[in-house]
């Protein structure tokens, strides 16, 4: 048995709905007993030491043990082009992604920038990711790969795409559906590891595709299945003139056996009055993306209004469209688009979402995301004074979330002291 002593921060409600002091339990000198790879125990260092006298024990101080963060949207072979200048959405892809996403290919490029994203990652204090791979089968197996060496849980999926893309990356409806059912029996339920269903998006599959993926879904409905939808005007104008007998965008991939509880529906920035009702009526996920949606203009996504309606919201980087692999940076986009909006969110909220919130949106909440017995062994544990910016300014903090808000906002791979997977010290 393991005993990590630090900070430690529970939530008991969604801080969404009900008011801070009544969903959040802050323990300044707390305890996390880990065994066999879940969390047994969690209180007051002063109890858990006592009651386990023979653990081996790992005081991080006054550092934050942290449910490790959960990254719902990213797309790994984009790493090595993150921070790309100056395009939109779809100048983005045809300059950017596409090139770097036919190398792809080659299984040996594919593991070599697998392990990176998971390094770079990982040094963030981020443990789940979910992620669009190629079209390339080999691609998926170096993602799947790299994770479970690490011990990690993470979820990805076979992008699919069978026009509007180049020669090489271009699949059909039948292989699409092919591959991802043989992927999926390859991979999903391995250790801590789940398939997605992955079309990229309405532009880039003809309706038969959608209509193959629509009907793996439904064969197999305990796998999520991950898309984009209304990120900018111009593609929801391109959807609109490939489906002209759509209602809208969300119709298309409702049309097809898309939309349903285990949908991740990424960016959602543009939602017509009638999608927003529908995604909330059918329990969708909706992927907020805020450092993407900066970076690439795309527009400033509703925090507030969704939440208030009571969508399920996780968060993301979106690397590489995301100009950032760390959670910390996305909460702090994530706040300065809800000050655009009208609406600051409040730290405790920030955390939340990057942690359980995120869970939630990927019906993980019973395994990640949380401190509560039972649940995975997975922390990010985070030093709140990492740099002397940040630590003269938590100096000066009256309670907990005004001594994280700073590191939200100006913290980076320097405040993460230590990463553990699965009750195993990943990064110290």
């Amino acid at each position: 048995m393991d005993l990590l002593l630090g900070q430690t921060i529970i939530y008991t409600a969604d801080p969404f709905k009900e008011d801070l002091a009544d969903c959040v339990s802050h323990e300044r000198h707390g305890a996390v007993a880990i065994e066999g790879g879940k969390i047994t125990d969690v209180g007051t260092a002063e109890r858990l030491r006592a009651e386990y006298p023979q653990a081996t024990v790992t005081d991080y101080g006054a550092a934050l043990i942290s449910p490790g963060f959960v990254d719902t949207h990213v797309h790994y072979p984009q790493t090595a082009i993150i921070a790309s200048w100056g395009k939109r959405l779809i100048d983005w892809l045809n300059t950017y992604t596409f090139p770097e996403e036919c190398r792809f290919s080659d299984g040996t490029y594919a593991t070599q920038v697998a392990e990176t994203y998971f390094d770079l990652v990982t040094a963030t204090g981020t443990t789940t990711t979910v992620s669009y791979c190629t079209i390339h089968p080999e691609s998926v197996d170096a993602y799947f790969t790299a994770a479970r060496k690490r011990g990690l849980r993470v979820l990805g999926g076979k992008t699919c795409m069978d026009r509007n893309a180049p020669d090489d990356l271009r699949d059909t409806a039948q292989s699409a559906y092919d591959d991802s059912k043989a992927l999926s029996a390859r991979w999903h339920g391995q250790d801590r590891l789940s398939y997605v269903i992955t079309p990229r998006f309405a532009p880039t599959s003809t309706p038969e595709q959608l209509e193959a993926l629509g009907a793996l879904w439904a064969e197999q409905p305990d796998l999520l299945m991950q898309t984009h939808i209304s990120e900018q005007h111009e593609e929801i104008a391109w959807v609109a003139d490939l489906f002209p007998d759509a209602t809208d965008y969300l119709d298309v991939y409702e049309r097809f056996g898309l939309v349903g509880p285990g949908a991740l529906l990424g960016h959602a920035i543009h939602l017509t009055d009638r999608e927003r009702d529908r995604i909330r009526e059918v329990d969708a996920s909706l992927i907020h993306c805020p450092t993407s949606n900066m970076f690439i203009g795309s527009g400033v996504f509703d925090m507030h209004g969704l939440m208030e309606q009571g969508h399920r919201i996780g968060l993301a980087t979106d690397t590489g469209g995301g100009s950032s692999f760390s959670m910390l940076r996305t909460m702090a986009a994530a706040y300065e688009v809800g000050q655009l909006n009208g609406h600051p969110i409040h730290p405790a909220q920030l955390w939340w979402l990057a942690t359980e919130g995120s869970a939630r949106a990927l019906r993980l909440e019973d395994r990640i995301g949380t401190l509560a017995p039972g649940s995975e062994a997975d922390f990010a544990v985070i030093d709140l004074a990492s740099t002397p910016a940040i630590a003269q300014r938590a100096a000066h903090a009256e309670d907990i979330w005004q001594e994280v808000f700073p590191t939200i906002m100006m913290g980076d791979d320097r405040a993460v002291k230590a990463v553990w997977a699965n009750g195993a010290c990943l990064r110290s």
